[in-house]
């Protein structure tokens, strides 16, 4: 007789002679949200490692089976300053703020290049984690940010050489510098609001993850990495935050390279819509996330 068998017949002996079994397994019934239900942060804080390994995995798998490996981190940008430098600095001979055009528009495409590829990957990444979702219970928001964190590392790479062309061109970084880090913040919220956005659409409807590409195209020409946002006089040039990676190039280019105009109201402009396309992602993605089992 098996164990299984015999805890049944044990059970079955007991409920004959009327007495209750010692203990009773424990119960756990999960039904779906219903309405506006609220972001539960403190889930997502106790599933923190889970977050590191996921985010460590998209690293890996990123450019496991590739023969530049991480260089491509630093082949994207580069290369894209390279044509940038050639049509717009020669031939159209666009004004650069008085810094050397490839330095200008280098330093804009280092945050840009994190934005786009962290939204591009948590627009698809429940999908691409489809086996995960209907095997065990976690939080779906760490999928998604997950995606957007393994950019962190693409950062890094292409900032060295940001570095060295700085040195190069021999420009030293201000005070300002400290800015960055927030700075940076700002670009990941702007990636995950928008991804959040995005991820929870596609799992509905695949067209998203064909219009991405088109968007994320359409939005780097829309930012001011081969122009100077200097071109738009007031209150446009602050208008012009509305878009929220205008506030992070610009912000970046006055931290590093200490362009004249401060882009101090440009860049809150910025973090407001930031931060308002994150907590209206967020909350969109959890009133999703109940059929997201049932469509990915």
């Amino acid at each position: 007789m098996t164990i299984a068998e015999n805890e049944g017949a044990t059970e079955t002996l007991l409920a004959t002679a009327g007495a209750e079994p010692a203990f009773e397994l424990p119960v756990t019934v999960i039904e779906p949200s219903r309405g506006w239900i609220s972001l539960n942060l403190r889930d997502l804080w106790e599933y923190r490692e889970l977050l590191y390994f996921l985010t460590w995995r998209d690293i890996k798998v990123r450019y496991k089976q590739t023969i530049l490996g991480a260089a491509w981190a630093i082949i994207q940008p580069f290369f894209t300053m390279v044509v940038f430098s050639l049509f717009f600095g020669r031939l159209a001979r666009m004004p650069s703020d008085d810094i050397p055009y490839p330095l200008f528009s280098y330093a804009a495409l280092v945050p840009w290049t994190f934005f786009a590829n962290g939204l591009s990957n948590s627009s698809s990444s429940l999908v691409g984690s489809a086996n995960l979702l209907r095997k065990v219970y976690f939080p779906r928001l760490v999928i998604p940010i997950s995606a957007v964190m393994a950019g962190g590392l693409d950062f890094v790479l292409a900032f060295v050489v940001l570095v060295g062309m700085m040195l190069f061109y021999g420009i030293v970084p201000t005070a300002a510098i400290a800015w960055l880090p927030l700075l940076l913040v700002l670009a990941l919220v702007t990636a995950l609001g928008v991804g959040l956005w995005l991820t929870a659409m596609n799992v509905q409807f695949r067209d998203v993850r064909y219009a991405v590409p088109f968007l994320v195209q359409a939005w780097m020409f829309a930012t001011p990495i081969a122009y100077p946002s200097s071109l738009l006089d007031e209150p446009w040039r602050t208008v012009y935050g509305l878009n929220p990676m205008a506030g992070v190039v610009e912000g970046f280019r006055w931290a590093l390279l200490g362009t004249e105009t401060a882009p101090g109201p440009i860049v809150f402009v910025s973090a407001v819509v930031a931060v308002g396309l994150l907590v209206s992602g967020a909350y969109y993605f959890r009133r999703m996330e109940r059929t997201f089992a049932d469509l990915v």
